[in-house]
């Protein structure tokens, strides 16, 4: 077995205590940061479906809940989206917030069943933009299981030293 030599075991040391703060760092911030952009995300695709023609969904909701006026519909949808963009924005209403998105995010996998020609070139692995816009909602998914687990107080840990069990 090769011997370390003096000058890997002092790099070997000053990556460890970097890794160590930047592990840190995203344990004490990465729930923060992910709960607001979230928030962002959805408050911005919210905001847009209040004007007419301003969001590319647009078309994509029309065309899916054909069996509910589209112009009722839109505005509660992007009142909807706004309401969880502000409760993750802001970290209020939490549990309430998270309830919202997992009701919401059933429908936005509609067009994958009703509109099949807007969302594959070869179905089941080739999308369209749409489909992938579709598709990427399961990061949005898996973000707000992450979130939803902190409702009782959660938290991230970098290390298990700490952890009591």
């Amino acid at each position: 077995m090769r011997k370390e030599s003096i000058e890997e075991k002092i790099i070997d040391k000053f990556f460890s205590k970097i890794d160590k703060k930047l592990t840190d760092w995203m344990a004490n911030y990465g729930l923060l940061i992910l709960r607001i952009s979230l928030g962002i995300v959805f408050l911005w695709f919210g905001l847009l479906k209040f004007f007419k023609g301003l969001s590319p969904a647009e078309d994509l909701v029309r065309n899916t809940v054909y069996f509910v006026d589209p112009d009722f519909f839109l505005p509660v949808l992007a009142a909807w989206e706004s309401l969880i963009g502000i409760g993750l924005i802001t970290g209020k209403f939490l549990r309430v917030t998270i309830l919202l998105l997992f009701l919401q995010m059933p429908g936005t996998a509609l067009p994958l069943l009703i509109l099949p020609e807007k969302v594959w070139t070869v179905f089941p692995y080739g999308l369209t933009l749409e489909g992938q816009y579709i598709v990427k909602n399961l990061v949005l998914i898996g973000a707000g299981l992450v979130i939803g687990a902190t409702v009782r107080g959660a938290r991230i840990l970098s290390d298990t030293k700490n952890y009591i069990s």
